[in-house]
Formats: structure tokens, C-alpha cells, sequence
């Protein structure tokens, strides 16, 4: 049943990403214009990237590097998601473990690394994107997942992560909530950021270090061009259709309908909702305590995570994972009335001294989702091209690393990244549709089945399990 005030509190929610409303948000730069050509082209200005990007002028300042974006830097996930910087490659450690257990122990060496080295970055290039470094806490809001988290806090421990166990009267002295049974605190393997200040922070950092980018330039096709790689562009508002010849190219376009069509098998477009209050006051601050900025999130299968922004608001989103038939993607789809609803009802049922709180914004965007939920790598037109994908939801970190790679690729030869099982592995191909809408939304139903039966799961997520195919909130 609705709660009789949710449709109060989302009654003025503007239907834009609150990171986004910004009126210090960048101007947009101008549309690529004619013929260019470049050593690096980079399609894709979000986190991917952005990243390869400013990498690739770092190591070599005489590097001609161009990055095009369909939209404006940051517009799509990067400036959409949570705000939760992670040092995990592989969407967690258990995933990891079930996945590489021969190389977990190195990939979670070079999370951490990553991590260290994105702080490091954000400091040394002076990016104001509210940069903490205040851990997670996983709350468990049934008894059965009490189980879930003591085991995840002995396999946490094993790979030296410090960890530590609540109890219900531990876990509520740091969060005030009725609906929290135990919870588990990682204190340093996740930091939280301003997702969009961060991409236009990396954005600038690109232009100052003589980077050329393009936005508004839609990249339409790619073919070969004798020993470069020729991409034709849609051109922007008012401008005319163009091209750039690149001796070599990074593609990063993440869940939107790839250039390369091997990719399409191995990627499903999933969209993610998010509600914003609107600031907290010192009075409702109190209630819910919160006073050490945790990242937050529940250990369901469809699980929400939430945090506290630089400004006192509280971001809550996750839950209903969904999937459009046909990997569709379209702005109309980032607006979902049903799942904004169930979203402010588990908000309310989470923080019931919160009753009298407003939303001011709600969104949707698209997750890059693959069977293993953490990146696939690879190269297309004889290693001028090189991609990744399939971050499912955790790539504010996992990009940098992503694009180190991309980079080594791009270079040719044996490096110790990409001789990782991580990086030479693919995950396994979704289906075709309509088995792929029909497997998808099964497994939907299957998980809040799951949930609502004590963690129990059904036939069809066992054979999933031993298939290694997934599909997760």
C-alpha cells in the first residue's frame, strides 16, 4: 500500500539528475566541424573515456588526442550514478572470487592502487568534486542476511580488507534506522564523489593539457583506412557532418548501441531510477545521526544503496532493475512513475522520522550490464581499436584502471595488465531476443522471490549460478 505521503513528497521532484542541475554546470564545447585527424580518437566522454583521455597525454605530451561525446562530457552515467568511488575491479570480492580466484588476490592489489591513485589525481589536479574517503556500511535488513554478512566479513578479512561486524544496537548508533538488523563497515575501500563535478573536473584537466574535445558530435560509423581507422560523425546543432582519420582509437560508449557489433551480444542497456532530497535540516539530520557519511547500502538481491551529499540531501536509488526489450534506450525510458513510488515507500519505511522530507529530483540511467557484472576488454581492426564495457554499475572507479588498459592494448605487446585472465576473458553472451526479454525479466521475478523467501533461491537462479550467467539490482 502507498504510503500516504509519498505522493506529497514527489509531487515537485524535478525529472532530471539532481548532479546535472547545476548552473555552474560547463558550457558545452562546439561540434566537431570538417575533416580532422588525430594520433588517439577517444568516442565517449564519460568516465572511459575521460580517462584514457588524460592518460594518454600524460604519458606522451606530444600526442595528438581528440575525444568526441554524442552529448556533453558527463552527461550519461557518469553524471547519473550514485557517487560511489569503489577499489573493487570485479563488482565485489566474492564475484571476483567466483570468477578469477587465481588472480583475485593481484586484481584487488590493483583496485586498491586504483583507488589511491584516483584520490591522488583528484588532489594533484585540483578537482572540486567532494572527494571522501568515508568507507561503506552493508546493512542487512532481514535475519538471514546477518548469515551473508558474517561471511562476507571472514572472506573480506582473508584478503586483508579491515572490516568490521556490527550488531543491531551498533549499526543503528551509526544510522538511525528500525529496519537495521547487523551490518558490516569497510572503512577505506570506498570513497564518495560528486559524480558529475568529477567527469567535468576530468574534463578540464583534459583541455588543459591540450586534449581536443568535441561535443554534441554523434559518431556514426567506423571503417578501416588503410593503416588508420576513419570515423564518420553526425555533426552537431548547426553543424555539418564530419570525420576524423586516427591511427588509433578507444571506444567507451559503455550501454548505448555500440559501433562494433560483436559488442551487442555481450551487453543489455538497464535502467536505474534515483531519488533526491531536498537538503536535510539540522533537526532531521539529527533524527537519522549519519554523522560519519558513510556510503550505504542493504544486502538484498534487489538491494538500494544511498548517501548524504556535500549539501546535507540524502540520494536513494537501486532496487527495480529494468530491462526494455530489445536493449532500447531513450529518454522517455528514464522516467518511471512506479518505481519512483516504490522507491520513496522503502525510503519512508527505511527512515520513518523522515516523513515530512520532499524529493527534489528523480532520474533514471543506463547501466552497462554483461553476465559477470565487472569489465570486458578487447580489440577490433587489428588492434587499432580497443574497448570496454560491462562495468554493471560500478565504474566511477573501475574506469581509470579500465582505461590503463585500453591503453596497453592500443600499445601492442605483453604488459601486466593485459596479460591478466580479467582482461583476456570474455564474459558469456546474452541471448537473442525474445529469449534474452524473457530470461532478463525472469530472473527479475526470481530474485524478489529470493528476497521475499529468506534468501532461498529457485531452480532457474541455480542454473544460473552454475552457468556463471547473472542479472543483479
Amino acid at each position: 500500500m502507498t504510503l500516504p505521503h509519498t505522493g506529497r513528497a514527489l509531487a515537485d521532484a524535478a525529472p532530471v539528475p539532481y548532479w546535472l542541475d547545476r548552473p555552474d554546470r560547463p558550457d558545452p564545447l562546439p561540434p566537431l566541424v570538417g575533416r580532422q585527424t588525430a594520433d588517439l580518437l577517444v568516442i565517449g566522454g564519460g568516465y572511459s573515456g575521460l580517462w584514457a583521455a588524460l592518460l594518454a597525454r600524460q604519458a606522451d605530451p606530444d600526442r595528438d588526442v581528440l575525444l568526441l561525446d554524442a552529448g556533453t562530457c558527463g552527461w550519461a552515467a557518469s553524471g547519473r550514478n550514485g557517487g560511489f568511488c569503489a577499489a573493487s575491479l570485479t563488482h565485489g570480492l566474492s564475484n571476483g572470487v567466483d570468477r578469477f580466484p587465481d588472480e583475485v588476490g593481484e586484481l584487488e592489489r590493483l583496485g586498491r592502487e586504483n583507488l589511491n591513485a584516483i584520490a591522488a589525481a583528484v588532489a594533484d589536479l585540483g578537482i572540486d568534486c567532494d572527494f571522501e574517503r568515508t568507507g561503506e556500511l552493508a546493512v542487512a535488513v532481514e535475519p538471514y542476511q546477518l548469515d551473508g554478512l558474517a561471511a562476507d566479513a571472514e572472506l573480506a578479512r582473508r584478503y586483508g580488507h579491515q572490516v568490521r561486524l556490527l550488531d543491531r544496537d551498533e549499526v543503528r548508533a551509526e544510522v538511525h534506522s528500525p529496519t537495521y538488523l547487523g551490518g558490516m563497515f569497510d572503512a577505506d575501500r570506498v570513497a564518495m564523489v560528486d559524480p558529475a563535478k568529477l567527469a567535468w573536473g576530468l574534463r578540464r584537466a583534459c583541455l588543459d593539457l591540450g586534449v581536443r574535445v568535441h561535443e554534441h558530435t554523434r559518431v556514426t560509423g567506423l571503417r578501416a583506412d588503410g593503416a588508420a581507422l576513419h570515423a564518420r560523425t553526425a555533426g552537431g546543432p548547426g553543424a555539418a557532418p564530419g570525420s576524423v582519420r586516427a591511427r588509433r582509437v578507444v571506444l567507451a560508449t559503455n550501454a548505448f548501441p555500440p559501433l562494433l557489433r560483436r559488442l551487442r551480444a555481450y551487453l543489455v542497456p538497464v535502467y536505474d531510477h534515483v531519488l533526491m532530497t531536498e537538503p536535510l535540516t539540522p533537526a532531521q539530520r539529527d533524527a537519522i545521526g549519519w554523522h560519519n557519511r558513510q556510503g550505504l547500502a542493504d544486502t538484498a538481491n534487489q538491494f538500494h544503496y544511498y548517501r548524504i551529499t556535500a549539501d546535507g540531501r540524502i540520494l536513494f536509488g537501486g532496487y527495480d532493475a529494468v530491462y526494455h526489450y530489445g536493449n532500447r534506450v531513450a529518454p522517455e525510458l528514464e522516467q518511471r512513475a512506479a518505481t519512483f513510488t516504490t522507491l520513496a515507500e522503502h525510503f519512508f519505511t527505511t527512515f520513518p522520522q523522515l516523513a515530512d522530507v520532499r524529493f527534489s529530483h528523480r532520474w533514471g540511467g543506463v547501466i552497462d550490464t554483461c553476465t559477470r557484472f565487472c569489465p570486458f576488454f578487447g580489440t577490433a581492426y587489428g588492434g587499432r581499436l580497443a574497448y570496454a564495457a560491462g562495468y554493471t554499475g560500478l565504474g566511477v572507479g573501475a574506469t581509470r584502471f579500465g582505461a590503463r588498459v585500453l591503453l596497453d592494448l592500443l600499445a601492442g605487446g605483453d604488459t601486466p595488465l593485459t596479460g591478466l585472465d580479467l582482461v583476456r576473458r570474455k564474459p558469456l553472451p546474452f541471448p537473442p531476443e525474445p529469449v534474452r526479454a524473457i530470461g532478463i525479466n525472469l530472473t527479475r521475478w526470481s530474485l524478489a522471490r529470493a528476497d521475499a523467501r529468506e534468501g532461498r533461491r529457485d531452480l532457474w537462479l541455480r542454473t544460473l549460478d552454475r552457468l556463471g550467467l547473472g542479472f543483479d539490482s
